[in-house]
């Protein structure tokens, strides 16, 4: 009756080929279906890249006897800082760049705790934690009275009727 099914009853489990842990099998070169599945993977990159290689090798003739070291890009020049004599102006630049940074986002501007997903976001463009989250506690400089008079100026024009002839 297996004959007919066309089905092979198996002799023993037998543990991947790449040690992960699982049984592989015969028909996946005694390989689990996940490392299987990344070995076919990988053949397919290192084809679809041997063919890649090989088209552009065919697609232009080399003219040369170093034919890549003209379609190399530049490395990117490396900006280091000067060495002065004069500390104070080392010092002085490295605040400069500190104030530069923006603060990190996941602390509080005034405490630096912090923060992850519970941050709130004021209209000054900073992140504060629950506690100075208010503008009087963390002292903004978001002027809110100027934006409710634009608000209201905008909501509320002003309409002027045209004046009665007097008869």
């Amino acid at each position: 009756m297996a004959e007919e099914h066309r089905f092979q009853a198996q002799e023993g489990h037998r543990l991947c080929a790449n040690n992960c842990g699982f049984f592989g099998s015969t028909a996946t070169m005694n390989l689990c279906s996940k490392c299987y599945r990344d070995h076919c993977l990988k053949e397919q990159q290192q084809a679809s890249i041997k063919t890649t290689v090989e088209n552009s090798l065919s697609a232009s003739p080399p003219s040369s006897s170093a034919p890549f070291l003209g379609s190399l890009p530049d490395p990117p020049a490396l900006a280091l800082p000067e060495v002065n004599g004069d500390k104070d102006a080392d010092v002085a630049v490295v605040v400069e760049q500190q104030q530069q940074q923006p603060p990190q986002p996941n602390r509080c501007s005034v405490c630096r705790k912090r923060i992850g997903l519970t941050g709130f976001k004021c209209r000054c463009g900073t992140i504060f934690c629950g506690t100075h989250r208010y503008p009087e506690k963390h002292g903004c400089s978001f002027d809110f009275k100027k934006l409710g008079r634009e608000e209201i100026a905008r909501a509320n024009p002003l309409i002027k009727a045209e004046k009665l002839e007097k008869i």
